[in-house]
């Protein structure tokens, strides 16, 4: 399943840019994001809460980030494991383009999962996965353009 889209930021590039490596603005931006430790050179680790249709499951994961080209371009990658629920992986291409209103922030998501939650039909996985990457892009939209001065 693949998903793309934009988003309009009103700040300069190169604080987007920053604010994307952040693994304090990236937890408060992932949806049911309990934890989030780790580094944009090392990879992230993360546990995740969600819901899919009647299935709850709390996925423990890696991200890592790949073909990083400051402050343009980079591909964010993870895999989650939710234990009997099952699995989800992919990852997305985010640009960053300068426009006078700030930055122009593109994606293109691809995503997969696995088990249990697979069962429950691609109509309703894809809606999920739809509503996930469009929260996390608006929820990172409101964190830059509201957070405070100190983390930019």
């Amino acid at each position: 399943m693949e998903l793309t889209g934009t988003r309009l930021i009103a700040a300069p590039r190169e604080v987007v840019w920053t604010r994307l490596n952040d693994a304090a603005t990236l937890k408060a931006c992932i949806p049911g994001c309990e934890e989030l430790t780790g580094s944009p050179e090392e990879g992230f680790e993360a546990v995740v809460k969600q819901k899919v249709g009647p299935v709850k499951a709390t996925f423990k994961g890696f991200v890592t980030l790949s073909d990083v080209k400051p402050p343009e371009s980079y591909r964010i990658a993870g895999e989650g494991k939710g234990g009997v629920a099952g699995f989800a992986k992919g990852g997305a291409d985010v640009r960053l383009t300068e426009v006078p209103e700030g930055t122009e922030l593109s994606y293109a998501v691809d995503a997969k999962v696995g088990g249990k939650i697979a069962q429950l039909g691609s109509r309703l996985i894809d809606s999920f996965s739809a509503k996930m990457a469009d929260a996390f892009f608006e929820n990172f939209k409101n964190e830059v353009e509201g957070g405070s001065a100190d983390k930019a």
